[in-house]
């Protein structure tokens, strides 16, 4: 059925194309090989022409323009030629490159299409409240490890919040109470010269006493 709706298979396809596009390349270069032989020619006719003027003959310097007008009608021509096959050529690639990316998409098309089979609504409805069952019973057994056993349980937890809120009262009002301590004094240490040592004075000896009281005496 995909024969008879999109032609040949893709590989014959792109074998078919690709064969086109290189046949188009060969012609357009023997197309452009024509063209310089003849834009030669054409030279040759204009050259040819201006040496019969210049012999004064007319006759034949008309001929050579003539012929020089028929080269260049060719040369026209086969521009057209290239042209057209420039045309064809860029055609070719655009419908290739369409071709190509149809046959993507309908790989992809494809390939979502076989993993949605893959995947049953009715099978992730069931895993999603298999999910959420295991959720909620993990839940409850945590609720259930962490309540409270034996005689904590009978405890009331706004006493216990009240009578935490006096000893925290009670702990503020007694650093409020606290004399402030004074900051501690650092003694300013000032910069001394260190005095020479002075030798300290010799104790008189018992005869230099007995010497100032004779002279004492005499001086009497």
């Amino acid at each position: 059925m995909f024969n008879r709706i999109f032609g040949k298979p893709k590989e014959q396809a792109n074998a078919s194309a690709l064969a086109t596009l290189d046949k188009l390349n060969e012609t357009l270069d023997m197309l452009e090989k024509k063209e310089k032989v003849l834009d030669k020619k054409a030279a040759a006719e204009l050259e040819r022409a201006k040496e019969f003027s210049k012999a004064k003959n007319k006759r034949a310097a008309i001929q050579s323009l003539k012929r020089k007008k028929l080269y260049e009608q060719q040369i026209e021509q086969l521009g057209n030629f290239q042209l057209r096959i420039h045309d064809q050529m860029i055609m070719l690639e655009a419908a290739k490159a369409t071709t190509e990316t149809v046959d993507a998409l309908r790989t992809g098309a494809a390939a979502m299409k076989a993993m949605q089979k893959a995947t049953n609504i009715d099978d992730v409805d069931k895993t999603m409240d298999e999910i959420n069952e295991q959720t909620e019973n993990m839940k409850q057994i945590q609720d259930a490890l962490s309540a409270p056993l034996g005689a904590s349980a009978d405890f009331d937890e706004d006493e216990l919040e009240a009578e935490l809120e006096e000893l925290e009262g009670a702990e503020l009002e007694s650093q409020l109470l606290e004399p402030v301590a004074a900051p501690p004094v650092h003694p300013v240490q000032v910069p001394t010269n260190r005095l020479p040592n002075r030798p300290a004075p010799q104790k008189a000896s018992a005869e230099e006493d007995e010497l100032a009281a004779l002279q004492a005496e005499m001086a009497l």
